[in-house]
Formats: C-alpha cells, structure tokens, sequence
C-alpha cells in the first residue's frame, strides 16, 4: 500500500501579514473610488433601463404625477426600433472611418519618428504634440466653431482670397470637420500611447532585424507596427461615444439635431427633450451603445489577432 503525502501548505509570517495588508490599504482608495464612479453606475444605468417614467393619478383634465414603472424590455424595444438612434449610429460609423485611420495614421507616423534617432530634443515635440489633448474638448470645440465661422473665421476667409469658399457647417462637410476637431485634440495624446508601445519592444529585436539585413523602413513594418496595432483599440471605443464635437456645433449649425448621435440621443432624452424622456430610455441608449462598442472591439481584437498569426 502506497502513502500518499501531501506537502503542507506554508504558512504567511507576520511580515508576510503586514505587507499584505499594507498593500489592500493602498488599493483601497482606488477601489472604492473605481466602484463609485465606475461600477455602480453601470448597476444602476442597467437597472434604470427596465424602468419608465409615466404619469399615474391623473383626472379627466389631465394633471397626475411621474412615476418610474418597470416596463420591462420596452425601452430596448424603443432604441432597437428607432430610426433615429440608427440615424445616429450610422453617422458615428461613417464618423469613425473618416478620423480613427487618418489619426492614428499621422499619430503613428510622429511615434516612430520620435522614436527614430532622426529627431533631437524628444521632451519638446512630445510636449508640443501633447498641449492639444490638455485642452478640455468642450473648449477645443469651441474654438473650432468660431475658426469654421464664415463671417470671423481667418481660415474661410483666407481661402475665400484664394478662390476657394467652403462651408464648414454644410451637410456633406460637417463629418468632416468634427473629425478635425478630435484629430487635432486627440492625436497627440495617441502619438503619446504608441511612442510608449514602441519604447516597450526590445532593443535587441532591432539589433538582430539589423544583422540579418533588414533596412529601416523593414524593422518598422515587420517589428514596430505589428507591436502598435493594439493601441489603436483606444480610439476605436473613444470615438464610438462622439458627443463634444456635435453638441458644441450644434449651436452655430441648426441643422445637428438632438439624435444627431446616439450620446446626443442619450442626453437629450435623459433630460425629456426627447420622448419617451427620462433615464430609463437614456440607459438603454447608453448600454445598446456600449454593446456596440464591445462588438466593434472584439471584431477589430480578432482581426489584429488573424494579422499577427499571419
């Protein structure tokens, strides 16, 4: 008969205790503050999202109170079904197709010429490039409407002297010139990411590309964007909740409505603009969103992960 023995289990020491419970206290603030704003509102926007507000106790002459009313899957019903809120998705999609290539593009081009040896000075471009992102975006905004002014705007007047008149509020141009204002706010704080994925490969990688004869423009095809492509992934799901842009043109250009974009839907919805009203509709505006997002990620994970199979 064979014994079987099993090794004990060590025990913690005291020191081992202490260092443990030294590190939980020093998550704990991050935690708590990460389940405050972060976890238990997605709870909540879920549990909202089944509920209502209709009017009950109402007479012949109207009058009653709001009172939220589980309703269930309705408010999914009213999103999945309105051609508004697929309006929107459309326009974020077409949105997304202009602007993610054409940042990610010039914000990848900049990382690997930093990271070159070609640029001197790194600290001062890196700053430089970056300032735009330190701009809050309802501001960046702003100043973009007033730079796309017809009557103020340097910009349409100096191309009007050329020949050239342009209308940064028209139908076909708009798009395009919120995907300027987020390209301008946002690639610099990109550049930022995929300078920090290029640092993070091995150097050796490049001196062993090197000895086997690969030339420069080789090592950043084959090694460096291969390692970058992930980041991308950011600005996918940022730009998937497009909302500062519109809100703020919106003002200068009646022609954005208040389902321009399902986050604008959202908003305008939450605050009863839009009916059904309320932050039940708002929420399940909020999560189809979300869903969406998660959709559009997993595709782009599974075609980065199809590409570096290859």
């Amino acid at each position: 008969m064979t014994a079987t023995t099993h090794a004990a289990k060590p025990k913690r020491t005291d020191a081992q205790r202490r260092e443990n419970r030294t590190g939980w206290a020093f998550m704990a603030p991050f935690g708590i503050l990460f389940a405050i704003v972060f976890i238990i509102p997605i709870f909540y926007a879920i549990y909202s999202s089944f509920f209502r507000q209709v009017t009950e106790g109402g007479g012949a002459y109207g009058g009653g109170e709001l009172v939220n009313k589980f309703v269930g899957f309705q408010n999914f019903e009213y999103v999945l079904t309105s051609g508004n809120f697929w309006s929107g998705v459309g326009r974020v999609l077409i949105y997304t197709l202009i602007q993610v290539p054409l940042m990610i593009i010039i914000a990848l081009a900049l990382a690997m010429v930093i990271d070159s040896f070609v640029v001197k000075h790194i600290t001062g471009f890196r700053l430089g490039y970056f300032l735009p992102y330190a701009i809050p975006g309802v501001v960046a905004s702003i100043i973009w409407v007033y730079l796309y002014n017809g009557q103020i705007s340097p910009i349409v007047k100096g191309l009007a002297a050329i020949g050239i008149n342009v209308d940064f509020f028209s139908k076909n141009v708009v798009l395009a010139s919120m995907a300027n204002i987020t390209t301008w706010t946002f690639t610099g704080y990109n550049m930022l990411i995929f300078l920090a994925a290029l640092q993070a490969i091995p150097h050796e990688l490049y001196e062993a590309a090197r000895i086997d004869g690969a030339s420069g423009w080789q090592i950043s095809m084959r090694i460096k964007l291969p390692n970058v492509r992930s980041a991308a992934l950011l600005s996918i799901v940022g730009t998937i909740q497009l909302f500062n842009e519109p809100q703020i043109m919106q003002t200068a250009d009646p022609g954005i409505s208040k389902t321009y974009t399902p986050m604008m839907m959202a908003m305008n919805t939450s605050q009863g603009t839009l009916t059904p009203g309320g932050d039940g509709p708002a929420s399940a505006v909020a999560i189809v969103m979300a869903l969406i997002a998660g959709v559009l990620a997993m595709i782009y994970a599974l075609v980065e992960r199809k590409a570096n199979e290859q």
